[in-house]
């Protein structure tokens, strides 16, 4: 493999300020770390948090962010030496793999986890430097390589969310939020074999989903959380589907969507929340009780279930060509204006 001489990178200076291009030197790789040549990297929700949205990162700045990677292997430290030349996708979060939480199967709450584009130098660059214990490896088939980078988060973290819910044929499935995550939301759970109903403000969104896993879809804009309740009822009783143990995942990320998550918990019913925000709310927690139900939330998505996730796309049960959209890693400023004002219909995934 042709090792580059620098590395090209778009780095974070400081908060509310334009990403700023740089040239910086190649690292040199320790024991267990892979040198990835990125392909495309995504942009998240996260990364907007993280220029505007008052979250921190681990790293100060400057830094790279991005953490939705799809790459080529250039070169590799010791350990990994047979990863050189592989396609990979890099997950979200790199537990350890060792301490009492990954050894409990709880790799995504690991507190010693390494996340690019916030513990380390990210994705918004020509190359990559990180660990290569839990990357993989993948063959893109018919896909380019750069179309795989949202499978590291998009598509895996709502994968996880239906793991932690159990998701099963039969099962009803309301998707609050059909963004940039909630469209992969409605994909997998439908291809789990659940009935899924979306929820969003956004008529466009509401349409795309219709034709990919959602039976039924609710717009909630100028709806208030009851009010939401009773369309998305109103929607399961046409549907013929049981008014309890609905499996409710909130992946809007806002405050209001949190709240209209939690109100829509039935008997026996679980509730996710997939989305972020900063925002407080307030919500009767005696519900839980009363209804003998679950809550829980969701960081990520642990390594060994990348692959059963990635096949979902690689076979063609979930559809990533229709909510994803090519640019180049140069309009990276231009692209982040757009996503904050709204104005982007696809997840966008920057090429170096």
């Amino acid at each position: 493999m042709t090792m580059p001489k620098e590395i090209v990178a778009w780095q974070m200076d400081a908060p509310e300020k334009p990403l700023v291009r740089r040239t910086l030197p190649v690292p040199a790789l320790r024991p267990g770390d892979v040198l990835v040549e990125v392909a495309g990297c995504g942009l998240c929700h996260t990364d907007l948090s993280f220029l505007y949205g008052g979250v921190k990162t681990k790293k100060a700045p400057p830094l790279t962010l991005g953490h939705e990677i799809a790459g080529k292997v250039v070169a590799a430290g010791d350990g990994v030496e047979h990863l050189v030349g592989k396609s990979v996708i890099v997950p979200a979060v790199l537990p350890c793999g060792e301490c009492d939480l990954c050894r409990a199967g709880q790799g995504t709450a690991c507190r010693k986890q390494i996340m690019p584009g916030n513990d380390l130098d990210g994705g918004f660059a020509s190359h990559t430097a990180l660990p290569g214990r839990f990357v993989l490896p993948v063959e893109p088939g018919t896909f380019a390589l750069w179309e795989l980078g949202v499978i590291a988060d998009a598509v895996t973290t709502p994968y996880q969310a239906t793991e932690r819910a159990r998701v099963a044929p039969g099962d009803v499935v309301v998707v609050i939020g059909v963004g940039g995550i909630g469209c992969y939301g409605v994909q997998v759970s439908a291809a789990r074999g659940a009935s899924v109903i979306a929820v969003d403000i956004d008529a466009a969104k509401l349409e795309a989903v219709a034709s990919y896993g959602a039976r039924a879809t609710v717009n909630a804009k100028g709806l208030d959380a009851r009010g939401l309740k009773d369309a998305v009822k109103a929607e399961a009783k046409k549907l013929g589907l049981p008014p309890h143990r609905w499996k409710v995942f909130e992946m809007s990320g806002t405050a209001p969507g949190q709240t209209a998550a939690y109100e829509l918990l039935t008997f026996g019913g679980t509730v996710g929340f997939i989305g972020f925000t900063m925002e407080k709310v307030s919500v009767r927690l005696g519900n839980l009780m009363a209804f003998d139900a679950t809550a829980f939330g969701n960081w990520g998505c642990l390594p060994e279930l990348y692959r059963p996730a990635t096949d979902l796309v690689l076979a063609g049960k979930v559809q990533i060509r229709p909510f994803s959209k090519r640019y180049a890693l140069d309009e990276v400023n231009d692209v982040i204006a757009r996503a904050r004002a709204h104005e982007l219909k696809e997840r966008p995934v920057l090429v170096p």
